[in-house]
């Protein structure tokens, strides 16, 4: 497969200088703006906003709306590509789903959360919201624990590996003759 490296090159450039994409699809919460605000405080840009060069010379933003937004008067790292429209569009569709696919190796994802500090809130809740979504049992990230106690009752159950299906509704029925509060689970 032939593979084409459409980026020209990186530039630094007055981030209101770009021109929005008119067919840009993405929107950004405010919990967004406020997370993204938040990183670019402490880390700073670690990665380049996405740009074709129009006929005019003027850049037109593919990814990286909401930074540029950001940043108004201030200086943006840029990568500078040579799409047609067609193909501008194409990557304007696909750059944030692509990214979207990707799978979670919990393992790597947990000790990541485990040992994240932050001082912004925004970007403190963003990793608690990233926590619960993939480690349901996760505790938040460097806040104080202000969340009430919740009683939760103890209980006692028994599982009971069957044979089959036929011996496990037996049995479901049996224990259920007896009075036991019972369910079928099928592992």
């Amino acid at each position: 497969m032939q593979i084409n490296d459409r980026v020209q090159e990186l530039r630094r450039v007055k981030a209101s200088d770009l021109k929005p994409h008119p067919r840009n699809w993405r929107t950004h919460p405010a919990a967004q703006q406020d997370a993204l605000r938040g990183v670019l405080a402490e880390i700073g840009f670690a990665d380049a906003l996405l740009v074709r060069e129009l006929n005019d010379g003027s850049l037109q933003l593919i990814d990286g709306h909401l930074r540029a937004e950001t940043m108004a008067d201030g200086m943006v790292p840029v990568l500078v590509v040579d799409l047609t429209d067609e193909e501008a569009d194409k990557v304007l569709l696909t750059h944030d789903p692509l990214a979207a696919m990707a799978g979670i190796e919990e393992d790597a994802l947990h000790s990541l959360l485990a040992e994240a500090e932050t001082e912004s809130d925004a970007v403190r809740q963003l990793l608690d919201d990233l926590a619960k979504q993939t480690v349901p049992d996760f505790a938040p990230i460097n806040g104080p624990d202000d969340s009430p106690e919740v009683d939760i009752p103890a209980l006692h159950q028994v599982v009971i590996e069957c044979q089959d299906e036929s011996e496990q509704q037996h049995l479901f029925e049996r224990m259920r003759g007896e009075g036991f509060k019972c369910r079928v689970l099928t592992l």
